[in-house]
């Protein structure tokens, strides 16, 4: 069937030593290829939380060590399109209220579960070492809640961020986390978290007590995570909520990708989970810690970012899903700024992948913000400067293409760091 030149991939001619392209793109063209990319990498993301799911109820029917192993591989997996799905906060307010109940850290780990004797303190939090599995009953300010009975309804409704303190973390991924995973207990030295699959055997060989409400936890809340998944890719479907949002107002949307894109590179990727760890040194800090999987983490926040420009994701299966892109846009009103920022991408991209390759070669995220280690640190850095970098070129593309001057998140690690020193 012939298709009209403009809805083809663009194409460049040299004219004068610039790129210019032979056909243009539309914002409400752009918009619908983030439409797309949303809905596929959010089906993604309930994909593979399902299969966890069916990982976590093997290794609840059968602990052993093969199927905690399995378990911990399905959400190592699952973190992939999530991460990459990350670009869609800031500015959708669909995902922006939705985030927290999948993704919040840090969590305070005796709220849940046992910890190790003198570890689980915090002076702003009272149930910090409240200890959910080992307690069917207990009060968040005067309200009694019965936990007898663990249940999706149960974390989502009563447990999650009880009392309005967000280290209350109850439900996502990071909860998930500590079950599988449990307490990492060396701080910036080599190894994870190292849970024994005996905390899910009933009956006889059980280790550390109530083990049946320990894989009554872990089932619950894996079930609850799909379910929160299954409810977003479902928003982001033609029809769905967030899709229609984003359909509606093209000049909008296309500053809503550029701020996502921006407040995930700067405030929250370079500041809050990068900068302020390694000033810090303070392995607490880094955002997947029970696990050491951090590494994986960051590299697809970058690759979320560049798929949003560059207009196209790689399916958890393989396919490709593509279409005209901000990059497009933005070379038609300036050819240099989109060369520019490609390569920035492209840059940043790989000094999060060279953290990714050190973490897989032996020096986990947690080792490389040990005070002393300046190949870490150097590591980190380098990521930190890229991301600030492209930055700077996602808000000359604002620019470009003549819209409202962007509100970034912010970071006092980047913007006043002898703040968060004191």
């Amino acid at each position: 069937m012939f298709r009209p030149l403009r809805l083809l991939s663009l194409s460049a001619l040299l004219i004068g030593g610039t790129a210019a392209p032979l056909w243009a793109v539309t914002p409400e063209e752009v918009v619908d290829t983030y439409g797309r990319i949303a809905e596929a990498t959010f089906e993604d993301g309930a994909r593979t939380a399902e299969t966890l799911r069916a990982a976590v109820a093997a290794f609840v029917a059968a602990p052993s060590d093969a199927t905690l192993t399995a378990a911990r591989a399905a959400w190592i997996e699952a973190r992939v399109p999530y991460q990459q799905s990350e670009v869609f906060r800031f500015g959708n307010a669909i995902v922006d209220d939705w985030e927290g109940r999948v993704n919040a850290w840090p969590l305070d780990e005796g709220f849940l579960d046992y910890v190790e004797d003198g570890t689980g303190e915090n002076e702003d939090n009272p149930h910090a070492a409240l200890n959910i599995v080992a307690n069917p009953r207990f009060s968040f300010s005067g309200t009694e809640i019965d936990a007898s009975q663990i249940t999706p309804a149960l974390i989502a409704g009563q447990l999650h961020e009880a009392d309005g303190v967000d280290a209350n973390v109850a439900s996502g991924y990071h909860a998930i986390e500590f079950f599988l995973w449990g307490q990492d207990l060396n701080f910036t030295g080599p190894g994870a978290g190292n849970r024994p699959f005996t905390d899910y055997v009933q009956g006889d060989g059980c280790t550390n007590g109530h083990c049946d409400r320990r894989a009554a936890y872990l089932v619950a809340v894996t079930d609850l995570l799909v379910a929160d998944m299954q409810e977003m890719a479902a928003n982001w479907r033609e029809g769905g909520a967030a899709r229609i949002s984003v359909s509606t107002d093209a000049k909008g949307t296309i500053l809503k990708m550029l701020t996502g894109m921006g407040s995930l590179s700067y405030g929250e990727l370079a500041g809050e989970r990068m900068k302020l760890g390694l000033m810090l040194n303070d392995p607490e800090e880094e955002q997947d810690c029970f696990s050491d999987n951090t590494h994986n983490s960051h590299y697809y926040d970058g690759i979320g970012i560049r798929n949003i420009y560059t207009g196209s994701y790689t399916r958890a299966d393989g396919r490709v899903i593509s279409g005209p892109s901000l990059s497009q846009l933005v070379a038609e009103k300036d050819p240099s700024i989109d060369a520019t920022l490609r390569a920035e991408l492209d840059a940043t991209v790989a000094a999060l992948g060279a953290i990714k390759t050190a973490a897989e070669n032996g020096m986990a995220y947690d080792q490389m913000l040990e005070p002393g280690n300046d190949q870490g640190e150097a590591l980190i850095l380098t990521a930190v400067d890229a991301l600030v970098t492209q930055t700077g070129s996602i808000e000359r593309a604002v620019a470009a293409l003549g819209l409202s001057k962007i509100e970034l998140e912010g970071s006092d690690s980047l913007d006043n760091p002898g703040t968060v020193l004191k």
